[in-house]
């Protein structure tokens, strides 16, 4: 059984399963875990309640019930979708099959609804709706004949059914689940209907009178997935981490045009097909969707919580799958009586998206990879993935520590990989030396705070430029970057949508930053044509503050400028209009952003030119502006091309807020290391300084403030007595 010293057992869950009985009092003791957990595909053993430990299990409430699922398909989950763009090559009727592109084992087509109400077809070249059309078979064979315009383009809306559960389906394909008897492709079901809602609650509230030895009840998660949708080589087609398009209905969308008013057109979904995706400047009718479903999915979650804890356990819900609606740092959040909040950490972005949600007893972070076969086998590297993780998550946890962390998957496939086991055994009891020495306290942070201004603000915090969750995109990287060395630099942050500023940067903030592609949500896109917004932030600046831009930063083209802010950053992007300007870059030797630093900005970097003869030019490639500074007034300003994740990247702007903020002279006062894969944090209280190596090499430095070398193993850390 596990230790009772909080310096060697605790805080980590551990994920069980059945048919290792033999070999769990063994393992748990090894990894110090005090709770195991089963997962999607597996069973606790029946000894469970005999391991000494906390016992938390899975809770499906919209799958996972296949009797109560076929018994009412008629309350199915659906999806909003959009057929293929389909040209017309002469006048006449033109036939849309819609389900092409679609995987017929996820969604049919939903023609029990009203289909002239809820459907829609548009001429995308005129962007005119289209009302005279037909429909005709069903599912795969599915038909819209459309009276056509030749040379025209049409697309039709349409909603579908889901079939088979998102997430299942991944389960159920990865791990070649086709070959078990006893697996079922699972169909979603939604609790916006009121006899699969109370089946929901009553089904819960007997799950939890037989199986007494569950003392947390994992939701994973609750009720609508995120947008996710696969192609007919069921691979994926669309996927959003924060898409609304399957938390839609028939009766949701009557309660929601009946609370707000609003009448509902399929485009408020569709969106041309972008399906409002979080780089998209949210519409207002969007924005009130994300706030009615909200009110709809934490009403019915602060039920399953009361259930819950009337029956004496606590509630715990998984950030993934089907979170959609909970709007973790929404207002209504907290209200909801969740005791825990456990999420993936698949960056340190992510970790940190888990460990500041407010509102909560605890957070734990899941970290990779899961136990599944898609690593654990002759081609994968497991140890590498864990290695990589832990580094990722530990820059965050210094910052703002998760209380807990925890595994997933088939233990019993992980146990096969002793050099794994050992690792992970390393990486546990790391994580709870840092919570035993730091006493769960927050590191030191600047004097000032950093507000993060895109169209989201506060909504998205740590969620921006993700698209399914922390998996690499080009096109995002290079501002995803910002927010992933943030998340592990010591700053504490605000995160700002342009209300907040409309009437001035509110106080405490000694640097903003806005980062992003050009039109974008993050870079703000029309909001940058507000005057009070342009205002507020040449003020703020002009007064003393510091103002960072990152790719397309206040872009949006108009009264002789792409950057609306062009005079504060002293650069411009080139877009072809202003070719005839000659252009004489102020190239510099040196500055202390850039120094000893290189620079990467990434594959995607925009043009940009010099607007002001002021402008320092910091780095210059083929005549582009990769790097730059700019004063105005008291103030401070910085643009970067692109600022991909690197230590070196990292670092450089690390050293830019300080210099925006006109603080650069204090920096070295900050045990900063002479080498940018070491970083620091320093605990005030305890009289500690936590370093540590983010590179799988050895690593020898310099700390300013410190006399002598630290010399660190791979991947490692130190603490050093900093009392004196």
């Amino acid at each position: 059984m596990t230790s009772s010293d909080p310096r060697f057992s605790g805080r980590v869950t551990l994920p069980v399963e059945e048919g290792m009985d033999d070999e769990l009092a063994a393992i748990i003791d090894r990894l110090g875990a005090d709770a195991v957990r089963n997962s999607d595909g597996t069973w606790l053993p029946k000894i469970v309640s005999n391991l000494g430990t906390k016992v938390y299990s899975t809770r499906f409430c919209a799958r996972g019930d296949e009797a109560w699922a076929l018994d009412h398909l008629d309350e199915h989950v659906s999806l909003y979708l959009c057929s293929d763009r389909v040209p017309a090559l002469e006048d006449g009727p033109l036939e849309i099959h819609i389900m092409r592109g679609f995987f017929a084992e996820q969604v049919r087509p939903d023609t029990d609804v009203d289909v002239k109400r809820w459907w829609q077809v548009r001429d995308r070249t005129t962007g005119e709706v289209v009302d005279d059309w037909t429909v005709s078979g069903e599912g795969a064979d599915c038909v819209v004949a459309v009276p056509a315009t030749a040379g025209h383009v049409y697309t039709v809306a349409f909603l579908a059914a889901q079939l088979w559960d998102t997430t299942q389906m991944y389960n159920y394909t990865t791990n070649h689940w086709e070959n078990d008897p006893t697996r079922s492709k699972e169909h979603p079901f939604d609790v916006v209907h009121p006899a699969t809602w109370n089946h929901v609650q009553e089904s819960l509230s007997e799950w939890l009178d037989a199986h007494p030895e569950v003392d947390v009840v994992r939701f994973t998660t609750f009720f609508y997935h995120f947008t996710l949708y696969f192609n007919e080589q069921a691979k994926e087609k669309f996927v959003d981490w924060f898409g609304y398009s399957a938390s839609v209905s028939v009766p949701l969308m009557e309660a929601f045009e009946a609370e707000t008013g609003w009448q509902i057109n399929p485009e408020d979904f569709i969106d041309a097909g972008y399906h409002n995706s979080s780089f998209r400047p949210p519409s207002q009718f969007f924005l009130a969707w994300i706030d009615f479903v909200n009110r709809f999915v934490t009403d019915r979650v602060r039920r399953l919580v009361e259930i819950c804890h009337d029956k004496g356990r606590e509630a715990m819900m998984f950030l993934g799958d089907n979170w959609i609606g909970t709007e973790p740092y929404g207002e209504l959040f907290a209200t909801t009586g969740l005791d825990a909040v456990v999420g993936s950490v698949g960056s340190s972005a992510t970790c940190r998206m888990i460990s500041d949600i407010p509102g909560v007893h605890y957070t734990e972070g899941r970290f990779l990879p899961y136990f599944f076969p898609d690593v654990f086998n002759d081609e994968g590297d497991p140890v590498g993935e864990a290695n990589t993780s832990w580094v990722q998550a530990r820059r965050a946890i210094v910052r703002k520590p998760l209380d807990r962390i925890g595994y997933g998957g088939y233990l019993s496939l992980a146990n096969q990989y002793p050099e794994f086991m050992e690792r992970i055994e390393q990486i546990c009891q790391e994580f709870r030396d840092i919570w035993e020495r730091s006493g769960g306290k927050t590191a030191r942070t600047a004097p000032f705070r950093i507000g993060i201004l895109n169209c989201w603000g506060a909504r998205r915090t740590w969620m921006s430029h993700m698209v399914a969750h922390a998996l690499y995109y080009k096109q995002a990287a290079p501002y995803l970057g910002v927010v992933e060395a943030l998340a592990g630099l010591p700053f504490d942050i605000d995160w700002l949508d342009f209300d907040d500023i409309r009437d001035g940067v509110p106080e405490g903030i000694g640097v903003l930053i806005n980062t992003g592609s050009a039109g974008t949500a993050f870079s703000g896109a029309q909001e940058w044509t507000d005057v009070t917004v342009q205002a507020a932030v040449r003020t703020f600046v002009a007064r003393g503050g510091g103002f960072i831009g990152v790719g397309d930063p206040t872009y949006w083209p108009g009264d002789g400028a792409c950057f609306r802010l062009s005079d504060v950053l002293g650069v411009d992007r080139e877009i072809g209009w202003s070719l005839s300007t000659d252009r004489y870059p102020n190239v510099v030797d040196s500055h202390f952003i850039t120094d000893g630093l290189a620079l990467e900005v990434g594959p995607v970097a925009p043009e940009i030119v010099p607007v002001c003869d002021d402008t320092e030019v910091l780095e210059l490639d083929d005549g582009s502006i990769h790097a730059a500074v700019h004063t105005l007034g008291k103030g401070r300003a910085v643009y970067l091309a692109g600022l991909p994740y690197t230590v070196d990247n990292s670092r450089l702007l690390h050293r830019a807020i300080w210099w925006a903020a006109g603080r650069d002279d204090e920096f070295a006062d900050q045990f900063i290391a002479d080498d940018p894969r070491v970083e620091t944090a320093c605990y005030d209280e305890a009289g500690l300084l936590l370093v540590t190596n983010l590179s799988f090499d050895e690593v020898t430095t310099t700390i300013s403030g410190l006399d002598d070398e630290v010399t660190l193993a791979p991947a490692g850390s130190a603490w050093i007595d900093i009392s004196a």
